[in-house]
Protein backbone atom coordinates (compact mmCIF):
# COMPACT_ATOMS: atom_id res chain seq x y z
CA UNK A 1 0.00 0.00 0.00
CA UNK A 2 1.51 3.31 -1.10
CA UNK A 3 1.28 6.44 1.03
CA UNK A 4 0.65 8.64 -2.03
CA UNK A 5 -1.62 11.02 -0.09
CA UNK A 6 1.55 12.56 1.38
CA UNK A 7 2.46 13.96 -2.02
CA UNK A 8 -1.03 14.51 -3.43
CA UNK A 9 -3.09 16.30 -0.75
CA UNK A 10 -3.00 20.07 -0.14
CA UNK A 11 -0.13 21.14 2.11
CA UNK A 12 -2.13 23.01 4.79
CA UNK A 13 -4.61 20.13 4.93
CA UNK A 14 -1.78 17.59 5.29
CA UNK A 15 0.09 19.55 7.94
CA UNK A 16 -3.07 20.09 9.99
CA UNK A 17 -4.39 16.53 9.71
CA UNK A 18 -0.98 14.99 10.41
CA UNK A 19 -0.14 17.43 13.20
CA UNK A 20 -3.46 17.82 15.02
CA UNK A 21 -3.48 14.30 16.51
CA UNK A 22 0.10 14.81 17.69
CA UNK A 23 -0.70 18.29 19.06
CA UNK A 24 -3.53 16.76 21.08
CA UNK A 25 -1.23 13.95 22.20
CA UNK A 26 1.52 16.34 23.23
CA UNK A 27 -0.92 18.62 25.08
CA UNK A 28 -2.36 15.70 27.01
CA UNK A 29 1.11 14.32 27.70
CA UNK A 30 2.30 17.67 29.01
CA UNK A 31 -0.90 18.02 31.04
CA UNK A 32 -0.15 14.62 32.52
CA UNK A 33 3.36 15.82 33.46
CA UNK A 34 1.86 18.84 35.19
CA UNK A 35 -0.75 16.76 37.02
CA UNK A 36 1.87 14.19 37.98
CA UNK A 37 4.03 16.96 39.44
CA UNK A 38 0.98 18.42 41.19
CA UNK A 39 0.32 15.13 43.01
CA UNK A 40 4.00 14.72 43.90
CA UNK A 41 4.02 18.29 45.24
CA UNK A 42 1.21 17.30 47.61
CA UNK A 43 3.58 14.77 49.23
CA UNK A 44 6.06 17.50 50.17
CA UNK A 45 8.26 20.25 48.78
CA UNK A 46 11.18 17.86 49.21
CA UNK A 47 9.49 15.32 46.95
CA UNK A 48 8.97 17.99 44.31
CA UNK A 49 12.62 19.04 44.53
CA UNK A 50 13.69 15.39 44.20
CA UNK A 51 11.53 15.01 41.11
CA UNK A 52 13.08 18.15 39.61
CA UNK A 53 16.60 16.80 40.17
CA UNK A 54 15.74 13.40 38.65
CA UNK A 55 14.17 15.03 35.58
CA UNK A 56 17.44 15.50 33.62
CA UNK A 57 18.19 11.77 33.87
CA UNK A 58 14.63 10.90 32.80
CA UNK A 59 15.01 13.29 29.90
CA UNK A 60 18.25 11.57 28.93
CA UNK A 61 16.43 8.23 28.52
CA UNK A 62 13.70 9.91 26.50
CA UNK A 63 16.25 11.78 24.44
CA UNK A 64 18.17 8.69 23.37
CA UNK A 65 15.11 6.57 22.62
CA UNK A 66 13.10 9.35 20.97
CA UNK A 67 16.15 10.52 19.04
CA UNK A 68 16.75 7.09 17.57
CA UNK A 69 13.01 6.86 16.92
CA UNK A 70 13.29 10.07 14.91
CA UNK A 71 15.94 8.33 12.82
CA UNK A 72 13.62 5.35 12.34
CA UNK A 73 10.79 7.70 11.35
CA UNK A 74 12.87 9.62 8.80
CA UNK A 75 14.44 6.54 7.21
CA UNK A 76 11.16 4.62 6.89
CA UNK A 77 9.36 7.67 5.44
CA UNK A 78 12.22 8.27 2.97
CA UNK A 79 12.17 4.68 1.69
CA UNK A 80 8.38 4.80 1.36
CA UNK A 81 8.68 8.00 -0.68
CA UNK A 82 11.32 6.34 -2.85
CA UNK A 83 9.00 3.28 -3.25
CA UNK A 84 11.62 0.95 -1.69
CA UNK A 85 9.30 -1.09 0.51
CA UNK A 86 11.76 -3.87 1.37
CA UNK A 87 14.23 -1.40 2.86
CA UNK A 88 11.36 0.31 4.68
CA UNK A 89 10.55 -3.04 6.37
CA UNK A 90 14.21 -3.64 7.19
CA UNK A 91 14.61 -0.16 8.68
CA UNK A 92 11.50 -0.62 10.84
CA UNK A 93 12.56 -4.06 12.13
CA UNK A 94 16.18 -3.21 12.82
CA UNK A 95 15.31 0.18 14.31
CA UNK A 96 12.83 -1.37 16.74
CA UNK A 97 15.31 -3.99 17.98
CA UNK A 98 18.22 -1.56 18.30
CA UNK A 99 16.16 0.97 20.22
CA UNK A 100 14.98 -1.70 22.66
CA UNK A 101 18.61 -2.54 23.37
CA UNK A 102 19.27 1.16 23.96
CA UNK A 103 16.49 1.20 26.57
CA UNK A 104 17.84 -1.84 28.40
CA UNK A 105 21.34 -0.38 28.51
CA UNK A 106 20.12 2.98 29.78
CA UNK A 107 18.02 1.31 32.47
CA UNK A 108 21.10 -0.38 33.96
CA UNK A 109 23.28 2.74 33.69
CA UNK A 110 20.76 5.17 35.17
CA UNK A 111 19.85 2.96 38.13
CA UNK A 112 23.56 2.56 38.90
CA UNK A 113 24.58 6.23 38.77
CA UNK A 114 21.48 8.03 40.10
CA UNK A 115 22.65 8.29 43.77
CA UNK A 116 25.92 9.98 42.82
CA UNK A 117 24.13 12.10 40.22
CA UNK A 118 21.76 13.53 42.85
CA UNK A 119 24.65 14.32 45.20
CA UNK A 120 26.01 16.71 42.57
CA UNK A 121 23.11 19.06 43.25
CA UNK A 122 22.10 18.63 46.88
CA UNK A 123 23.44 17.47 50.22
CA UNK A 124 19.99 16.98 51.71
CA UNK A 125 19.75 13.30 52.64
CA UNK A 126 15.95 13.14 52.37
CA UNK A 127 15.92 14.71 48.90
CA UNK A 128 18.52 12.19 47.70
CA UNK A 129 16.63 9.30 49.29
CA UNK A 130 13.32 10.26 47.68
CA UNK A 131 14.98 10.83 44.31
CA UNK A 132 16.58 7.36 44.43
CA UNK A 133 13.33 5.68 45.49
CA UNK A 134 11.44 7.29 42.62
CA UNK A 135 14.04 6.87 39.90
CA UNK A 136 14.93 3.23 40.54
CA UNK A 137 11.35 2.25 39.78
CA UNK A 138 10.88 4.61 36.83
CA UNK A 139 14.13 3.53 35.18
CA UNK A 140 13.05 -0.13 35.23
CA UNK A 141 10.59 0.77 32.47
CA UNK A 142 13.22 2.25 30.12
CA UNK A 143 12.96 -0.65 27.65
CA UNK A 144 9.18 -0.27 27.55
CA UNK A 145 9.63 3.44 26.87
CA UNK A 146 11.94 2.64 23.96
CA UNK A 147 9.35 0.24 22.49
CA UNK A 148 6.58 2.80 22.95
CA UNK A 149 8.54 5.49 21.17
CA UNK A 150 9.73 3.20 18.37
CA UNK A 151 6.18 2.15 17.56
CA UNK A 152 5.06 5.77 17.84
CA UNK A 153 7.57 6.89 15.20
CA UNK A 154 6.79 3.87 13.01
CA UNK A 155 3.07 4.60 12.95
CA UNK A 156 3.82 8.27 12.29
CA UNK A 157 6.08 7.36 9.36
CA UNK A 158 3.14 5.72 7.56
CA UNK A 159 0.75 8.56 8.38
CA UNK A 160 -1.14 6.77 11.17
CA UNK A 161 -1.02 9.73 13.54
CA UNK A 162 -4.35 8.87 15.19
CA UNK A 163 -2.96 5.55 16.41
CA UNK A 164 -0.11 7.37 18.16
CA UNK A 165 -2.62 9.79 19.64
CA UNK A 166 -4.94 7.09 21.00
CA UNK A 167 -2.09 5.02 22.44
CA UNK A 168 -0.49 8.00 24.15
CA UNK A 169 -3.82 9.29 25.46
CA UNK A 170 -4.67 5.96 27.05
CA UNK A 171 -1.28 5.76 28.75
CA UNK A 172 -1.51 9.32 30.06
CA UNK A 173 -5.09 8.94 31.30
CA UNK A 174 -4.17 5.70 33.07
CA UNK A 175 -1.25 7.47 34.72
CA UNK A 176 -3.43 10.37 35.86
CA UNK A 177 -6.00 7.97 37.34
CA UNK A 178 -3.38 5.82 39.06
CA UNK A 179 -1.40 8.74 40.56
CA UNK A 180 -3.75 9.61 43.47
CA UNK A 181 -4.67 5.95 43.98
CA UNK A 182 -1.09 4.75 44.40
CA UNK A 183 0.44 7.89 45.95
CA UNK A 184 -2.14 8.50 48.68
CA UNK A 185 -3.82 5.10 48.89
CA UNK A 186 -7.44 4.72 47.84
CA UNK A 187 -9.61 1.70 48.58
CA UNK A 188 -7.57 -1.50 48.86
CA UNK A 189 -4.38 0.21 47.66
CA UNK A 190 -1.88 1.31 50.33
CA UNK A 191 -0.32 4.78 50.25
CA UNK A 192 3.05 4.41 48.52
CA UNK A 193 4.09 8.05 48.29
CA UNK A 194 6.71 8.87 45.66
CA UNK A 195 7.08 5.18 44.75
CA UNK A 196 3.39 5.19 43.84
CA UNK A 197 4.01 8.04 41.39
CA UNK A 198 6.80 6.02 39.78
CA UNK A 199 4.68 2.86 39.49
CA UNK A 200 1.78 4.83 37.99
CA UNK A 201 4.13 6.24 35.35
CA UNK A 202 5.47 2.80 34.49
CA UNK A 203 2.04 1.17 34.23
CA UNK A 204 0.85 3.96 31.93
CA UNK A 205 3.79 3.23 29.63
CA UNK A 206 3.00 -0.50 29.62
CA UNK A 207 -0.60 0.22 28.60
CA UNK A 208 0.61 2.41 25.72
CA UNK A 209 2.80 -0.45 24.46
CA UNK A 210 -0.05 -2.96 24.65
CA UNK A 211 -2.30 -0.70 22.57
CA UNK A 212 0.39 -0.29 19.91
CA UNK A 213 0.71 -4.08 19.68
CA UNK A 214 -3.03 -4.52 19.33
CA UNK A 215 -3.20 -1.97 16.52
CA UNK A 216 -0.21 -3.49 14.74
CA UNK A 217 -1.63 -7.03 14.71
CA UNK A 218 -5.31 -6.20 14.22
CA UNK A 219 -4.95 -3.32 11.72
CA UNK A 220 -1.80 -4.03 9.65
CA UNK A 221 0.20 -1.09 8.32
CA UNK A 222 2.23 -0.83 5.06
CA UNK A 223 5.49 -1.45 6.95
CA UNK A 224 6.13 -4.84 8.54
CA UNK A 225 8.30 -6.10 11.39
CA UNK A 226 9.88 -9.33 10.16
CA UNK A 227 12.32 -11.67 11.94
CA UNK A 228 14.08 -12.22 8.61
CA UNK A 229 15.22 -8.58 8.73
CA UNK A 230 16.68 -8.66 12.24
CA UNK A 231 20.31 -8.80 11.17
CA UNK A 232 21.58 -5.19 10.89
CA UNK A 233 22.65 -4.02 7.45
CA UNK A 234 25.38 -1.42 7.08
CA UNK A 235 23.47 0.97 4.82
CA UNK A 236 20.34 0.98 6.95
CA UNK A 237 22.18 1.04 10.28
CA UNK A 238 24.28 3.96 9.02
CA UNK A 239 21.16 5.91 8.06
CA UNK A 240 19.42 5.12 11.35
CA UNK A 241 22.38 6.11 13.49
CA UNK A 242 23.42 9.15 11.45
CA UNK A 243 20.03 10.69 12.16
CA UNK A 244 19.36 8.97 15.48
CA UNK A 245 22.64 9.97 17.14
CA UNK A 246 22.23 13.60 16.12
CA UNK A 247 18.60 13.64 17.24
CA UNK A 248 19.48 11.90 20.52
CA UNK A 249 22.26 14.38 21.21
CA UNK A 250 19.86 17.19 20.37
CA UNK A 251 17.28 15.88 22.82
CA UNK A 252 19.91 15.18 25.48
CA UNK A 253 21.09 18.76 25.45
CA UNK A 254 18.26 20.07 27.69
CA UNK A 255 19.36 17.61 30.39
CA UNK A 256 22.91 18.92 30.22
CA UNK A 257 21.65 22.50 30.22
CA UNK A 258 19.31 21.97 33.17
CA UNK A 259 22.04 20.26 35.17
CA UNK A 260 24.41 23.18 34.52
CA UNK A 261 21.73 25.74 35.36
CA UNK A 262 20.91 23.86 38.58
CA UNK A 263 24.55 24.23 39.60
CA UNK A 264 24.45 27.99 38.91
CA UNK A 265 21.09 28.49 40.65
CA UNK A 266 22.00 26.34 43.67
CA UNK A 267 24.73 28.89 44.40
CA UNK A 268 22.01 31.44 45.07
CA UNK A 269 19.24 29.32 46.66
CA UNK A 270 17.59 25.90 46.40
CA UNK A 271 14.36 27.81 45.80
CA UNK A 272 15.60 28.76 42.33
CA UNK A 273 16.28 25.09 41.57
CA UNK A 274 12.64 24.38 42.40
CA UNK A 275 11.53 27.28 40.20
CA UNK A 276 13.56 25.97 37.25
CA UNK A 277 12.05 22.51 37.73
CA UNK A 278 8.54 23.94 37.82
CA UNK A 279 9.22 26.05 34.72
CA UNK A 280 10.31 23.00 32.76
CA UNK A 281 7.16 21.17 33.79
CA UNK A 282 5.08 24.13 32.60
CA UNK A 283 6.99 24.73 29.38
CA UNK A 284 6.50 21.12 28.32
CA UNK A 285 2.83 21.99 27.79
CA UNK A 286 3.86 24.65 25.31
CA UNK A 287 6.84 23.08 23.59
CA UNK A 288 5.37 19.61 23.38
CA UNK A 289 2.37 21.17 21.66
CA UNK A 290 4.72 22.82 19.17
CA UNK A 291 6.52 19.50 18.91
CA UNK A 292 3.22 17.99 17.79
CA UNK A 293 3.49 20.17 14.68
CA UNK A 294 7.08 19.05 14.18
CA UNK A 295 6.16 15.39 14.54
CA UNK A 296 3.41 15.84 12.00
CA UNK A 297 5.69 17.30 9.34
CA UNK A 298 8.65 14.91 9.73
CA UNK A 299 7.10 12.04 7.73
CA UNK A 300 5.65 14.53 5.21
CA UNK A 301 9.05 16.10 4.61
CA UNK A 302 10.81 12.73 4.56
CA UNK A 303 8.32 11.23 2.09
CA UNK A 304 8.35 14.22 -0.27
CA UNK A 305 12.13 14.45 -0.05
CA UNK A 306 12.40 10.76 -1.00
CA UNK A 307 9.99 11.44 -3.89
CA UNK A 308 12.19 14.43 -4.93
CA UNK A 309 9.29 16.89 -4.57
CA UNK A 310 11.45 19.67 -3.18
CA UNK A 311 9.06 22.60 -3.57
CA UNK A 312 6.51 20.77 -1.42
CA UNK A 313 9.20 20.23 1.21
CA UNK A 314 9.80 23.98 1.36
CA UNK A 315 6.09 24.81 1.59
CA UNK A 316 5.53 22.22 4.34
CA UNK A 317 8.30 23.83 6.38
CA UNK A 318 6.88 27.36 6.03
CA UNK A 319 3.37 26.19 6.93
CA UNK A 320 4.65 24.45 10.05
CA UNK A 321 6.63 27.54 11.05
CA UNK A 322 3.51 29.70 10.82
CA UNK A 323 1.50 27.31 13.00
CA UNK A 324 4.31 27.05 15.56
CA UNK A 325 4.49 30.85 15.85
CA UNK A 326 0.77 30.91 16.65
CA UNK A 327 1.28 28.37 19.46
CA UNK A 328 4.26 30.21 20.93
CA UNK A 329 2.42 33.54 20.81
CA UNK A 330 -0.42 32.00 22.83
CA UNK A 331 2.12 30.64 25.33
CA UNK A 332 3.71 34.06 25.72
CA UNK A 333 0.34 35.65 26.46
CA UNK A 334 -0.49 32.94 29.01
CA UNK A 335 2.77 33.44 30.93
CA UNK A 336 2.34 37.22 30.96
CA UNK A 337 -1.29 37.20 32.08
CA UNK A 338 -1.45 34.23 34.50
CA UNK A 339 2.06 33.66 35.92
CA UNK A 340 0.92 33.61 39.56
CA UNK A 341 -1.80 31.06 38.91
CA UNK A 342 0.61 28.82 37.02
CA UNK A 343 3.28 28.84 39.72
CA UNK A 344 0.75 28.37 42.52
CA UNK A 345 -0.10 24.95 41.10
CA UNK A 346 3.24 23.62 42.37
CA UNK A 347 4.17 25.63 45.42
CA UNK A 348 2.35 27.59 48.10
CA UNK A 349 5.45 29.26 49.52
CA UNK A 350 5.04 32.99 48.71
CA UNK A 351 8.75 33.50 48.05
CA UNK A 352 8.86 30.61 45.57
CA UNK A 353 5.71 31.83 43.80
CA UNK A 354 7.12 35.34 43.45
CA UNK A 355 10.46 34.04 42.14
CA UNK A 356 8.59 31.84 39.67
CA UNK A 357 6.39 34.68 38.44
CA UNK A 358 9.46 36.79 37.73
CA UNK A 359 11.10 33.87 35.90
CA UNK A 360 8.07 33.20 33.68
CA UNK A 361 7.65 36.85 32.69
CA UNK A 362 11.30 37.11 31.64
CA UNK A 363 11.76 33.72 29.95
CA UNK A 364 8.60 34.01 27.82
CA UNK A 365 10.15 36.95 25.93
CA UNK A 366 12.00 34.40 23.81
CA UNK A 367 9.10 32.03 23.09
CA UNK A 368 8.16 33.41 19.66
CA UNK A 369 11.79 33.52 18.50
CA UNK A 370 12.20 29.87 19.52
CA UNK A 371 9.60 28.93 16.86
CA UNK A 372 12.28 29.34 14.21
CA UNK A 373 14.79 26.94 15.76
CA UNK A 374 12.18 24.37 16.87
CA UNK A 375 10.64 24.12 13.41
CA UNK A 376 13.98 24.16 11.61
CA UNK A 377 15.32 21.28 13.70
CA UNK A 378 12.26 19.14 12.97
CA UNK A 379 12.39 19.88 9.25
CA UNK A 380 16.09 19.07 9.03
CA UNK A 381 15.56 15.75 10.83
CA UNK A 382 12.83 14.91 8.31
CA UNK A 383 15.39 15.61 5.57
CA UNK A 384 17.84 13.20 7.25
CA UNK A 385 20.15 16.16 7.94
CA UNK A 386 20.99 15.40 11.53
CA UNK A 387 24.20 17.44 11.83
CA UNK A 388 22.66 20.82 10.84
CA UNK A 389 19.82 20.16 13.29
CA UNK A 390 22.36 19.37 16.00
CA UNK A 391 24.23 22.62 15.31
CA UNK A 392 21.08 24.64 15.95
CA UNK A 393 20.31 22.76 19.16
CA UNK A 394 23.90 23.09 20.39
CA UNK A 395 23.57 26.85 20.06
CA UNK A 396 20.18 26.89 21.76
CA UNK A 397 21.11 24.79 24.78
CA UNK A 398 24.88 25.05 25.24
CA UNK A 399 27.03 27.25 22.99
CA UNK A 400 24.94 30.40 23.45
CA UNK A 401 22.71 29.53 26.41
CA UNK A 402 25.29 28.58 29.05
CA UNK A 403 27.70 31.50 28.51
CA UNK A 404 24.75 33.92 28.42
CA UNK A 405 23.23 32.63 31.66
CA UNK A 406 26.57 32.46 33.45
CA UNK A 407 27.66 35.98 32.46
CA UNK A 408 24.29 37.54 33.22
CA UNK A 409 24.02 35.74 36.58
CA UNK A 410 27.34 37.29 37.63
CA UNK A 411 25.86 40.79 37.30
CA UNK A 412 22.13 40.26 37.85
CA UNK A 413 22.09 37.29 40.23
CA UNK A 414 19.64 34.42 39.67
CA UNK A 415 17.48 36.72 37.54
CA UNK A 416 20.33 36.80 35.03
CA UNK A 417 19.73 33.10 34.34
CA UNK A 418 16.15 33.89 33.28
CA UNK A 419 17.36 36.66 30.96
CA UNK A 420 19.81 34.20 29.43
CA UNK A 421 16.88 32.18 28.06
CA UNK A 422 15.48 34.88 25.76
CA UNK A 423 18.92 36.10 24.72
CA UNK A 424 19.83 32.56 23.64
CA UNK A 425 16.53 32.09 21.76
CA UNK A 426 16.95 35.30 19.76
CA UNK A 427 20.54 34.58 18.75
CA UNK A 428 19.77 30.93 17.96
CA UNK A 429 16.90 31.99 15.68
CA UNK A 430 19.43 33.87 13.56
CA UNK A 431 21.67 30.80 13.43
CA UNK A 432 18.69 28.57 12.53
CA UNK A 433 17.69 30.77 9.60
CA UNK A 434 21.23 30.65 8.22
CA UNK A 435 21.57 26.87 8.68
CA UNK A 436 18.14 26.21 7.16
CA UNK A 437 18.93 28.36 4.11
CA UNK A 438 22.21 26.54 3.50
CA UNK A 439 20.73 23.06 4.05
CA UNK A 440 17.68 23.49 1.78
CA UNK A 441 19.17 25.09 -1.31
CA UNK A 442 17.91 22.05 -3.26
CA UNK A 443 14.49 23.74 -3.29
CA UNK A 444 15.71 26.53 -5.58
Amino acid sequence: MEQTFMKEKGILYLVLTMSLPMVISMMVNSLYNIIDSFFVAQISGTAMTALSLVYPMQNLINAVTIGFGVGLNAVVAYYLGAQDFVRADKAATQGLVLNTLHGLFLSIICITVIPNFLRLFTTDALTIEMGVRYSRIVFLFAAIISLDLSFEKLFQAVGKMTVSMVSMLCGCIANIILDPILIFGIGPFPAMGIEGAAIATGLGQVLTFVIYLLYYFLRPIPVHIDVHYLMPEKEIATRLYSIGISASLTMSLPSVMISCLNIILAGFSQAYVLVLGVYYKLQTFLYLTANGIVQGIRPLIGYNYGAKMYQRVHKIYLTALFLTIIIMTAGTALCLIYPTELMSLFTSVPENVQAGVEALRIICIGFIASSVSVTACGALEGLSKGIPSLIISMCRYLVIMLPATFILSRSLGAVGVWHGFWVAELLTAVVALAVMWKSTRFTD
